[in-house]
């Protein structure tokens, strides 16, 4: 390993890796060369694209001659949105509620929550989380570890989910951010 994909590993370790994992995906470093870093992405879309510039940037202030990165997928070879809107045979936004219904809201039922279709953008399905899941301190980790797997395993058409809660405004969150 070159003494500049040592430094950008050590970069990785130190204040990347542990926020994407956090948001249930992984990266991890393929190839550096003439400046250009790139990562391999896997796991949750909505845990690492969201933070595909913040990434750059943490890697280019930790390692300066990094002059861009770039980040890739197992499957696609570009991270981004590679798949369709829709599902073939049918509406991706249906399909999503029919799954939150008969799966993801009776499950979440038992902490006082549901899960809603907010809208579908380019594949990319916004959800708002209900009851005592809005402002609830585990949220991120029942989006990323429990819903949003089970989606995209069951929806081709799904590229990754955004959660447009206000959970601000949560009056009862089933675990409170000071339970955490």
């Amino acid at each position: 390993m070159t003494e500049l994909a040592s430094e950008v590993a050590a970069a990785l370790e130190r204040s990347i890796v542990p926020v994407v994992i956090a948001r249930g995906g992984a990266v991890r470093l393929t190839a550096v060369q003439d400046g250009i870093v790139t990562l391999e992405v896997t796991g949750s879309p909505g845990a690492v694209l969201p933070l595909a510039s913040r990434i750059e940037a943490l890697i280019r202030a930790a390692v300066p001659a990094v002059t861009g990165v770039r980040l890739i997928t197992p499957a696609a070879g570009q991270a981004g949105p590679a798949r369709s809107a829709a599902e073939p045979g049918g509406d991706l936004a249906a399909a999503a509620i029919a799954l939150l219904d008969a799966e993801i809201n009776p499950a979440i039922g038992a902490h006082r929550g549901r899960v809603t279709v907010a809208g579908v953008t380019d594949g990319w399905l916004d959800i708002r989380l209900e009851g005592g899941c809005q402002g609830c301190s585990l949220a991120e980790v029942t989006i990323r570890q429990g819903i949003e797997p089970l989606l995209r395993a069951r929806l081709p058409g799904l590229t990754g989910l955004r959660d447009v809660t206000d959970h601000q405004a949560g009056t009862q969150p089933f675990f409170s951010p000071e339970k955490r």
